[in-house]
């Protein structure tokens, strides 16, 4: 090269290559937690429980497929195990209809934990939707009044009651079954009051913004075990849970496990009291210096 010859800088990176996108682990385990292949409520329940009895409708209107339900044993103990149900294609998801519960859904499972009151049968819910169905529909048949009734009976069941987000926790369409003793996460799951979308489009007035509006929401299992809002986090197959449905339902089976027997001996009166504290003391705000 002579000293005449420009000296050329080196190219710049295109400003969308993932070179120049910073990282963001909360968007990563949101796109894990609606992966397409990701295992659903049924596939939990055909691994976990046996002798599963899927009980039906809300003997008021109808049945909503978006949450399934129904007597089983675990470790050959009775139980009632409910779960909100996505489908894995267009056809299955138009019958779920895309696991977003709607009043029906949300009184048929009201009725079955009622039954399973009856008959002390301890309740696990697996919480997997964006949320409740806001269609109008829905909203003539009354959903705000069906979740804040399950969320009324559920803070005063007299049974052990276990939950854990599989998947998508979304606002009070997942809240709803999740009022319990004990509640978990799946390691790439997500528990929000709001999806990323939503809330991007509302505060920063555009919904491509949901990855930033992901960070900002500390939806992750490991944000809200660092907040004390969820008593532990599952473990999942490396990758994810859609890639070996097996392992991820055995380590849920050693969660349910743990919190059954530690559940299992206190009466009904110490359950509710257990309950009514563990949400009481969720958000608890010290100022610096204040801490007791």
């Amino acid at each position: 090269m002579s000293d005449q010859d420009p000296v050329l800088a080196p190219p710049e990176t295109p400003p969308d290559t993932p070179a120049d996108v910073p990282p963001n682990p909360a968007w990563d385990r949101v796109q894990l937690a609606r992966h397409p292949k990701r295992p659903h409520s049924l596939d939990y329940i055909q691994r976990l429980f046996t002798g599963f009895v899927e009980l039906h409708g809300d003997r008021a209107f109808a049945d909503d497929p978006a949450i399934v339900g129904g007597l089983a044993y675990f470790d050959s103990r009775p139980v009632l195990v409910l779960g909100q149900q996505k489908g894995r294609d267009t056809k299955q998801n138009l019958y779920r209809n895309f696991g977003m519960p709607k009043p029906e859904g949300y009184r048929k499972a009201l009725r079955l934990m009622r039954l399973a009151a009856k008959f002390r049968r301890p309740i696990v819910t697996l919480l997997d939707t964006k949320g409740a169905y806001p269609g109008i529909d829905a909203e003539e048949r009354g959903q705000a009044e069906a979740i804040a009734v399950s969320l009324r009976e559920m803070s005063r069941l007299p049974v052990p009651v276990i939950a854990v987000v599989i998947g998508e926790g979304g606002s009070g369409g997942a809240l709803a079954l999740g009022v319990a003793n004990r509640v978990f996460m799946l390691e790439n799951a997500y528990y929000s009051v709001i999806t990323p979308e939503s809330c991007a489009a509302i505060i920063y007035r555009d919904s491509g913004q949901a990855p930033r509006a992901a960070s900002a929401l500390r939806l992750t299992a490991q944000d809200l075990l660092r907040l004390q809002l969820i008593d532990g986090i599952v473990p999942e197959p490396e990758g994810g849970a859609h890639n070996d449905f097996d392992a991820a339902a055995e380590s849920l089976r050693l969660t349910l496990r743990a919190a059954l027997a530690e559940l299992t001996p206190l009466d009904s009166a110490a359950l509710i009291e257990d309950r009514y504290q563990k949400f009481r003391r969720m958000g608890s705000l010290y100022l610096t210096g204040d801490q007791p």
